[in-house]
């Protein structure tokens, strides 16, 4: 039911639509077009006429309490559209005193009268031209015992309301509501020429007999005759309504009014399951109020999912374990697995902060700005194939860094790193990252240089490593934009914390060194449920959400890491 969303708001199918299984345990009448499918799903064959039918009686008697009989050759209603019909006029009239309506061509249904007097109290003036219809309409008001409030007249073809109310001239209508016959001819009727290939066929049986669905000239000048007798009859009518099944009438209806001079137009949507239809109304009347029609720009967007995976009571148990043997303090389930994921994101460079939630909850907000979760191991190999292939530092020197007459290749490295700061912030990068704890690669100190007499000088060389290790890791730091304590990198130099810090100040603040694009951002809601903890990853923006999925995966591959391998 792809449309559901865009249902009236009061209709109260909107978001509960009809519960098949528990109709069919209700009602036997029912029970017998239902069929279940392999995954135990109730379902229903709406190109069946019977089925359809069953349908419509069963919902009229559960939420209405309306008996309804209905011939198999005559239209059968749907209750949701026809519901969604009923609230638009309640918002074209309002509240107040019991209003007065007429329904143009009722059915054998009379589903708009029997809606409207149920549900609000309205009287009706429901007309029909099809003897099979007029005799099903009268009996269906007589058995619901609201003979009071409907009146169902027997009107001469191609009557609509001036024959109608020529004997009640003394009444003055707050409405009218109709729903037209669709098409000119048969061939159109079954979508010849009148169905764009693209559009897959109708999911639901097409009945109704012949005035019901065919007129000359189709909905278009059937609704035409309307507004000619609207100009007629003027304010006898505070509202003209028509229904359409065809948005290609909507235009040049409206074009019509606009032409005979008509002071107040409106049209909206009536959304139920794949099925659009359009209404329009118009009025003579100076004291109406005019709903404002849908936007042009509304999109109707399939309410997206939310990712969700469950951290087991097992699992959570060892994570507290894990932490518990690194000195951190006992904490909750969901501050256990909280704690887990922003070390993990952290480790992936994946910026992150915590936004206020409900109470049972913790939520994270997460900006991945590059794709740091994939092939981890092959990066892992080139970081560390980089980090062996760098030069070593000199022996001598200030800070390590002074060109020597034996090892000059240094200080031409230090040269091209203040002429090229691109390069540089690059090849601090790498370093950095082959420093962390994930590359699992240290400071290369199984590779000496020789000195100036051809000895190895390992213990200098290590020391001018780690200031130099030291060093990157600052730059590196400030590169990412995260704090020292989240990447796992330990200050080497003074001022390391604060400079870090400074970065991400930048970054919120949006000045040149913020993050000026991103992969995707997401929300995240870590909640505990009967000893288990679970996961959601809401997504907001981005360039592919596929991108959510596979973090998503990356961090379930996480967890099941560490549970083959406790602790």
């Amino acid at each position: 039911m792809a449309l559901n969303r865009s249902m009236h708001p009061r209709n109260r199918y909107k978001d509960k639509p009809p519960d098949f299984a528990y109709l069919a345990s209700k009602y036997p009448e029912f029970r017998q077009h239902v069929h279940t499918n392999l995954t135990g799903r109730v379902g229903l064959n709406f190109k069946d006429p019977e089925a359809v039918r069953a349908l419509t009686c069963t919902l009229l008697k559960e939420d209405f309490g309306l008996t309804i009989e209905i011939p198999l050759e005559r239209l059968i209603p749907t209750v949701p559209l026809r519901l969604n019909y009923i609230h638009w006029v309640e918002d074209l009239i309002g509240g107040g005193s019991p209003h007065r309506g007429i329904d143009i061509g009722t059915g054998a249904s009379c589903i708009y009268p029997l809606l409207g007097a149920t549900m609000n109290g309205w009287y009706f003036l429901a007309t029909e031209v099809d003897d099979i219809c007029y005799n099903y309409a009268k009996k269906n008001v007589e058995q619901n015992n609201l003979s009071d409030l409907i009146k169902v007249v027997k009107v001469p073809q191609k009557t609509l309301l001036m024959d109608a109310l020529k004997e009640e001239t003394a009444i003055v209508y707050d409405f009218c509501m109709c729903n037209p016959p669709f098409f000119a001819n048969q061939l159109e009727a079954k979508g010849v020429n009148s169905r764009n290939a693209r559009r897959p066929p109708p999911s639901s049986v097409n009945t109704g007999g012949v005035t019901e669905i065919m007129a000359e000239g189709g909905e278009l000048e059937f609704v035409k005759r309307i507004i000619h007798d609207s100009l007629q009859l003027k304010r006898r009518l505070r509202w003209y309504s028509c229904m359409l099944g065809k948005k290609c009438s909507l235009a040049p209806l409206k074009e019509e009014l606009k032409k005979q001079g008509v002071p107040k137009v409106t049209h909206t949507e009536f959304c139920q399951g794949r099925t659009m239809r359009w209404a329009l109304a118009w009025s003579f009347c100076d004291d109406v109020a005019v709903p404002s029609p849908p936007s042009k720009k509304r999109k109707l967007e399939k309410a997206r999912k939310p990712i969700t995976f469950t951290v087991l009571g097992p699992t959570v148990r060892e994570l507290a374990a894990k932490a518990s043997s690194l000195g951190s303090p006992a904490r909750g389930s969901t501050d256990t697995v909280t704690a887990w994921i922003e070390k993990t994101l952290a480790d992936l460079r994946v910026l992150h902060k915590r936004v206020p939630c409900g109470k049972s909850e913790l939520s994270l907000f997460l900006t991945a700005v590059e794709n740091s979760w994939i092939h981890l191991r092959h990066k892992r190999r080139d970081r560390g194939r980089q980090l062996r292939e760098l030069p070593r530092a000199p022996l001598e020197g200030v800070g390590g860094m002074a060109q020597t007459p034996d090892n000059p290749q240094p200080a031409a490295q230090s040269t091209n790193s203040q002429a090229n700061p691109e390069t540089s912030a690059r090849g601090s990068e790498v370093i950095g990252a082959g420093n962390s704890e994930e590359a699992g690669v240290g400071t290369c100190q199984d590779c000496p240089l020789p000195d100036k007499n051809g000895s190895s000088s390992d213990r200098k060389s290590s020391t001018a490593e780690q200031e130099k290790d030291a060093a990157v890791a600052q730059l590196d730091v400030q590169d990412s934009g995260l704090d020292t304590g989240a990447i796992g990198v330990s200050p080497g130099a003074a001022g390391t914390q604060e400079a870090a810090n400074a970065s991400v100040t930048a970054g919120n603040s949006g000045g040149p060194s913020g993050v000026q694009h991103f992969l995707f951002k997401c929300l995240m809601n870590v909640k505990e449920e009967g000893g288990d903890v679970t996961v959601e990853m809401h997504w907001v923006e981005g360039q592919n959400r596929d991108l959510m999925n596979q973090l998503c995966t990356y961090l379930k591959n996480q967890l099941f890491r560490l549970v083959a391998n406790p602790v």
